[in-house]
């Protein structure tokens, strides 16, 4: 029988929510709980799903093996840090820091602790992306368009690294080799 693994959700806005309510489902995991500076949204959803709500980070870290990371891509840097430091494995939602320099910075910090740092690009596994990877050979060009409406999450860093960074991955994803130019707007 294998063990299972627990895991705590830090940041439990929209994204973060998800995160809990999903951890809940599996079967191999068990959710310990969650931690918000909102006390109010964190006591709402560890009650929701039926776990505790820490307002000390470092307790929480010391009861888990692995946590969702979900605050606010500013807070990437510190808050991953702090995970790492403790020896928790980690998932962060994108992009990885605010900051080229902050993500190599955290990707180190794993690699020197031994610990999995991943980052979470939920768009590769979007079904139309699924249909698409056999249809794309070896393009000459390709151009992405998103449209989607505006939402007031995520505003702390520019459209570029809060939306335009699943369409780079996507393209990154693709193996189809180096790109060799990059024209964006945004």
């Amino acid at each position: 029988m294998t063990q299972s693994l627990r895991v705590g959700v830090i940041g439990v806005g929209h994204l973060g929510r998800h995160h809990a309510r999903i951890y809940k489902t599996l079967p191999s995991v068990i959710l310990v709980g969650v931690s918000d500076t909102d006390p109010s949204r964190g006591h709402l959803v560890a009650d929701e799903c039926g776990v505790s709500y820490f307002q000390d980070l470092d307790e929480l870290l010391s009861l888990v093996d692995a946590v969702s990371v979900a605050v606010p891509t500013s807070a990437h840097g510190v808050v991953v840090t702090t995970c790492l430091q403790r020896g928790c494995h980690v998932l962060v939602e994108k992009p990885i820091a605010s900051h080229v320099w902050e993500g190599e910075q955290l990707v180190e910090l794993a690699k020197v602790g031994g610990t999995i740092l991943q980052v979470g690009h939920i768009e590769r596994f979007n079904p139309i992306v699924e249909v698409m990877r056999p249809l794309v050979n070896q393009p000459g060009f390709i151009e992405c368009h998103r449209l989607s409406p505006f939402q007031p999450r995520g505003t702390d860093v520019d459209v570029v690294r809060d939306l335009m960074i699943h369409d780079l991955d996507l393209l990154l994803s693709l193996g189809l080799g180096p790109i060799l130019q990059v024209e964006a707007r945004g």
